[in-house]
């Protein structure tokens, strides 16, 4: 039978949901649940933020709405991330973005062009 945990947490943490709380410290975001910290990223880790709160909904542990009243996060951008977190896996959150390189006239373009 599975144990019931009261939803209490150490003082100076902002609750997301009843089970699980953040709170920043020394530039650190650090996530409980209950008393036991579970998860503490830099707070300048963008890409870690957005793979975890989408690991959260994924196995719903929290709610959509629960990371956008309690984060700030926008309704839309949690969408995006929790699509690419069930397309490409933790894996897309750190990939490169594609970058398009330039165009580069050759010189049979440019014959081209001039003949036009």
């Amino acid at each position: 039978m599975p144990q019931l945990q009261l939803p209490i947490f150490p003082a100076g943490l902002t609750p997301i949901t009843n089970d699980l709380a953040f709170r920043k410290e020394n530039g650190m975001v650090v996530y409980f649940s209950g008393h036991l910290p579970v998860f503490h990223p830099d707070e300048q880790d963008l890409q870690s933020f957005r793979l975890y709160t989408s690991q959260l909904i994924a196995n719903g542990t929290v709610r959509q709405r629960d990371i956008v009243r309690a984060l700030g996060v926008p309704l839309a951008s949690g969408k995006r991330y929790r699509k690419l977190h069930r397309r490409q896996g933790a894996a897309g959150f750190f990939r490169q973005p594609r970058r398009r390189s330039a165009s580069v006239l050759t010189p049979e373009g440019q014959q081209r062009a001039q003949a036009l």
